[in-house]
């Protein structure tokens, strides 16, 4: 069965699915050759449902595993739209690059939509699993989790497991098969907290606190630093941060400053004039060959 989702006239879909590396980590896959974005969603109480979505015209297709009720398709279409971040209202930022000549592109290709998973909680994982190590690493440990503890859908492929079924898991399991290193007891609490009710995560998608306030709720959270904390906030819709780490540092310097080493001062200059935009600019803009470059990095 097909899904049609009505998407906003400035609606890049390529731009939304290959925007960060989450496009490459389970449950997710992206097929470049057709540009197919598949993913395992999980109702709860129905077995998990693989779905396929596709570029349409003025819509998103999403051609589901197997037929479902009603209550399940309600289901696809809130996640494939918090997932490609449907809802958003870009104008603002639109506005505030349109006038800039290196910064227009990102307004007129419908670029600036950041992939992000059905649930806070899966994202916050995962990010975990970025910090001081390797994508290939992080790869290893996300496929770890999903393998292990998803839930199967038609085909196979497992949907992320949820935080009870990551809570009940003893700490040498995220320590001895995830290959979790130190990340290890962080998940372990983690989902020990979140499926206890004790931290509710899902609010900070509606939290009214002012973006410095909601970063330090998210570094309350034992793994989570600035890195991590910056790069969630932009998946719940704030772009103060900028999130710098090696490859952002690396890639500024390339396209911005000849090619030396520059300072974070500079770069939180360069993109000041941004305002509340700053690391949302700041992404587009090391991003922006990803599609035109074969060997784009997968990355936060």
């Amino acid at each position: 069965m097909e899904i049609s989702i009505p998407t906003p006239s400035n609606f890049s879909f390529k731009r939304t699915a290959i925007s960060h590396g989450w496009y490459d980590l389970p449950p997710f896959e992206l097929k470049q050759e057709t540009w197919t974005l598949t993913r395992v969603i999980d109702p709860g109480r129905t077995r998990p449902v693989t779905v396929e979505v596709e570029k349409g015209n003025r819509a998103v297709i999403v051609s589901v595993s197997r037929s479902v009720g009603r209550l399940v398709i309600d289901k696809i279409v809130r996640d494939v739209r918090h997932m490609l971040r449907l809802d958003d209202d870009m104008k603002a930022f639109y506005d505030a690059v349109a006038h800039d000549p290196d910064f227009s592109w990102i307004a007129s290709s419908g670029a600036g939509r950041l992939l992000r998973a059905p649930t806070v909680f899966e994202d916050l994982v995962k990010m975990i699993c970025t910090t001081n190590c390797s994508w290939a690493l992080t790869d290893k440990m996300v496929n770890g989790l999903v393998n292990a503890l998803g839930r199967e859908s038609s085909g196979g492929r497992r949907a992320f497991p949820t935080a009870k079924s990551m809570a009940v898991m003893p700490e040498r399991f995220y320590r001895d098969e995830v290959r979790a290193g130190y990340r290890a007891p962080y998940l372990k609490e983690l989902a020990e907290r979140v499926a206890s009710e004790e931290v509710d995560v899902e609010s900070w998608l509606t939290s009214e606190l002012p973006a410095t306030e909601l970063k330090r709720e998210m570094k309350q959270i034992k793994g989570v630093g600035d890195y991590a904390a910056e790069n969630m906030l932009k998946l719940v819709g704030r772009y103060d941060g900028l999130a710098l780490d090696s490859w952002v540092r690396g890639k500024f310097a390339r396209i911005r400053n000849g090619a030396r080493k520059t300072s974070d001062k500079k770069i939180a200059r360069y993109y000041s004039r941004f305002g509340e935009w700053r690391g949302l600019a700041l992404w587009c803009d090391m991003t922006r060959d990803w599609l035109e470059d074969e060997q784009q990095p997968v990355k936060w």
